[in-house]
């Protein structure tokens, strides 16, 4: 995610605390939960299921062992005693060794579809923990329950989300919306609390290497919640940013520069891609960067994920060299068309994309046929907010007083307020960014009669927002997914009283919801006749003691080619 301000989160952050806006630091007594031993034996980083069809399933551990001197063997059973095995075969290493930790991955294949199984390793006399998965089903779906997850950071705090969705029992797939784990080196974003938690990164530095990006993953992959969902359900995961660089794009990023010594932008992306499908239990495409395409749940629904980063997505654009001078008359129709022919210019060109000519034929191709065969469904996974989102006129929303701090701060953050006058996009490193693209996606699609339902990562917020064409007619829903851990960019502002995403509605009348400080996932339960989502949230994420919760619950019935019906609040 991008400051709308060109701003760095580490930077808004310095900045807020100059002026005394800074989120107040937790305290530094002693924490209430008891730590959590390490695992012992091989299978420190448990087992893990991913990228299911009707008959097939990835499957994934990691051996922590001086020598490889056994084979890495796998058992599929019908019932978690295995007293019915149904497959024995020995699992192959999916990526290099790193200090003693090697991958392995095996597709277990001849599967029934719409079925429950159970997996486990062996290594010499250890065996790994035992893992649930499920194949996609075929045909009668009545049900089908997704948890959607984003922005996972290891050092902001405990993986609770995780471990509330591991301990239901109903879930028939995980997907994770991009941020699985982030780049940053110590000192960096979010990690105020580290020591505190004992949950310091390793390495201390920013990753860039292979084996940086192996090291990281390995401990993310060690958290017990973390590892519980895993072996809990099967997951779909694409990435977003922050698997490689913050605000990431197919020619470099915003935090990689090659004359500091980090290299080629091609090195780190094959080294973070490496180490993705090693670390994580997918398949691997010919091009790695390439990772898109669909799963179809049976007769009920049709799963579209997208890759927005690395394959084709155009150059970072900013709100920098702001094209009137930020005490100009908002008000004046001469400085309203010049913002507007400005930003028409800088992000409104027909040639910028997201998706590249490729992976959107695909993704219309594929809401054609979802159609076509009579799917109630289309979920897209999505890592940035794909609806529009003007930015509330920070010099007159907020109080007296936080406005006068924006001021006496000035810089940045006083300019950034001060262009949101002007009905300028709260970031552009959304859809927002790539408006065109987005326009053609929405008129394909409404003329296809294939409406949606987006889960949307990246921003730490949960939305709901009501997705229509530039004409005004309704294409979808777009429920944004809060973070795991990671902070809102409001928590870096000490003013839990403000009702920031109050001033977003009132600037946005078709964002129907946005709450900025919970931490959780979203429950998207799919029948033939509704979707319900349900925004989990928790109650914290500095203890390993705490309860879930519902931020809302939403509903909205299939058009099945009729107009598309708006999103109904339940809770």
């Amino acid at each position: 995610m991008s400051q709308q301000f060109k701003l760095t989160r580490r930077a808004a952050l310095a900045g807020a605390a100059g002026l005394g806006l800074a989120a107040t630091a937790c305290s530094r007594e002693e924490p209430s939960f008891a730590p959590r031993p390490p695992a012992d034996g091989p299978f420190k980083h448990g087992v893990a299921s991913g990228d299911p069809d009707q008959s097939s399933i990835m499957l994934w551990t990691a051996i922590t062992a001086e020598a490889l001197d056994a084979p890495v063997r796998v058992e599929v059973a019908e019932d978690d005693a295995f007293s019915s095995i149904l497959l024995e075969a020995e699992a192959a290493p999916a990526a290099a060794t790193v200090n003693g930790m090697t991958p392995f991955k095996l597709l277990a294949d001849g599967l029934q579809p719409g079925r429950d199984y159970w997996y486990r390793f062996h290594f010499g006399d250890a065996t790994s923990e035992t893992g649930r998965t499920r194949t996609l089903p075929e045909a009668g779906v009545d049900r089908f329950t997704i948890a959607a997850f984003s922005c996972s950071n290891y050092p902001a705090g405990f993986f609770n989300a995780y471990r509330a969705a591991a301990d239901r029992g109903d879930i028939d797939l995980v997907v994770h919306l991009g941020d699985y784990l982030y780049e940053y080196g110590r000192g960096g974003y979010a990690m105020e609390d580290d020591e505190r938690l004992g949950r310091v990164v390793e390495p201390a530095h920013e990753i860039v290497t292979y084996e940086d990006y192996v090291t990281r993953y390995a401990q993310y992959g060690a958290d017990p919640d973390l590892k519980a969902l895993k072996a809990a359900a099967p997951w779909l995961t694409i990435w977003d940013d922050h698997e490689t660089a913050n605000n990431a794009h197919l020619t470099g990023a915003e935090n990689h520069d090659p004359e500091e010594g980090e290299g080629a932008w091609s090195d780190r992306v094959d080294a973070a891609l490496r180490a993705y499908y090693g670390w994580l239990p997918v398949r691997e495409p010919q091009d790695r960067r390439a990772r898109y395409g669909a799963l179809e749940i049976g007769d009920l629904a049709t799963l579209i994920f997208l890759e927005s980063r690395l394959l084709a997505r155009s150059d970072e654009m900013t709100l920098d060299d702001f094209p009137v001078p930020l005490d100009s008359d908002p008000e004046d129709p001469l400085v309203q068309e010049t913002v507007r022919n400005w930003l028409q210019a800088r992000v409104g060109g027909e040639d910028r994309t997201l998706l590249g000519a490729e992976q959107f034929d695909f993704v219309i191709r594929t809401l054609e046929q979802s159609v076509a065969a009579g799917k109630p469904w289309r979920i897209f996974a999505n890592q940035v907010l794909m609806g529009s989102a003007t930015a509330p006129d920070y010099t007159k929303e907020p109080p007296l007083w936080l406005r006068w701090g924006m001021r006496l701060a000035g810089g940045q953050i006083w300019d950034f307020a001060r262009q949101t006058q002007f009905g300028v996009p709260m970031t552009l490193d959304t859809w927002d960014g790539f408006p065109a693209e987005r326009e053609r996606l929405f008129s394909a699609a409404r003329e296809a009669n294939a409406d949606f339902i987006v889960l949307t990562g990246d921003s730490h917020n949960f939305w709901t927002v009501d997705l229509k064409t530039e004409g005004g007619e309704r294409v979808g829903v777009e429920f944004g997914v809060t973070s795991v851990t990671s902070p809102s960019d409001y928590e870096f502002v000490n003013a839990p009283s403000v009702d920031f995403g109050q001033m977003t509605l009132k600037a946005n009348p078709h964002i129907l919801h946005h709450s900025v400080y919970a931490k959780g996932f979203v429950l998207l339960t799919l029948t033939p006749d509704e979707a319900v989502a349900d925004f989990v949230s928790v109650s914290t994420i500095k203890d390993t003691a705490f309860e879930a919760g519902l931020d809302s619950r939403w509903r909205v019935t299939p058009a099945l080619g009729g107009p598309v019906a708006e999103v109904e609040r339940l809770g």
